[in-house]
């Protein structure tokens, strides 16, 4: 087994955000789905946009050095 088989692979498609009964459900891949409360999924919100513009810094950072 190499290690590319047991390294997880980063999911390619987005997670989908329903609001039910006063809190916010996001499904992703596989089944996987998380309840938060509306303050919850707002700080989520945030951390994402947040985490996703420093992540395509580092690709650009990469792709500049190769």
């Amino acid at each position: 087994m190499s290690i590319s088989d047991t390294v997880p692979q980063p999911e390619t498609e987005p997670g989908v955000a329903t609001a039910e009964a006063g809190v916010v459900i996001l499904e992703g891949p596989d089944g996987v789905a998380v309840t938060m409360t509306a303050d919850a999924a707002t700080g989520t919100a945030h951390s994402l946009i947040s985490a996703a513009e420093a992540a395509r810094g580092q690709s650009r950072q990469g792709d500049a050095r190769a």
